[in-house]
């Protein structure tokens, strides 16, 4: 496997646990992510899955239902990842994305593992789980977003950072720069 194949494996393991973890009564749950609900959240993970995985082919990605087996959907939705990621063929094919041309293992590798992560939090956040994250992902992730900078915020991306507080961890510093309160 590869470094991007581990990376991506550790968090959405992560996020699945969390997903599998999150009680019924919780998903209309408030989350850190402005005006949406850990459904939306959970919703929005499978989306960018599927929307990214649509590059490789030029078609339209499934939409995820508000009735829609989250759990199922959400499994469908990474192994699939999983099986493209495995395929060298499929893995080193350039796509075209918002941020440029780059390979399919580049975009999962940085973007999709990025909003998996921070989702991940937002998740848990918002259903009482386990907010302890993935510390390898967590400081590859700080790197890549940190790197980026502003060029990651606005319409369908992040908002405005907050500061970090005092002596904040890896992932303080990281939900802060996507605008979250720790």
């Amino acid at each position: 496997m590869t470094e991007i194949q581990d990376r991506y494996a550790a968090i959405a393991a992560g996020f699945a646990e969390r997903l599998a973890a999150a009680p019924a009564d919780t998903w209309s749950s408030p989350s850190p992510c402005s005006e949406w609900t850990a459904g939306d959240v959970a919703a929005h993970v499978v989306r960018t899955h599927r929307n990214v995985l649509s590059m490789l082919d030029g078609s339209d990605a499934p939409a995820v239902g508000a009735d829609d087996d989250v759990m199922a959907e959400w499994e469908q939705a990474t192994g699939a990842m999983t099986a493209a990621l495995a395929d060298p063929a499929i893995a080193t094919r350039t796509i075209n994305s918002r941020f440029g041309d780059m390979t399919f293992q580049d975009m999962v590798g940085r973007m999709v593992c990025a909003d998996t992560l921070i989702h991940t939090w937002d998740l848990a956040r918002a259903t009482g789980g386990n907010e302890e994250l993935d510390p390898d992902s967590v400081t590859h992730v700080v790197g890549f977003l940190s790197a980026a900078g502003d060029r990651l915020r606005g319409p369908g991306g992040f908002g405005p950072a907050l500061e970090p507080p005092a002596g904040a961890d890896d992932v303080a510093t990281l939900m802060s720069f996507a605008g979250r309160t720790v």
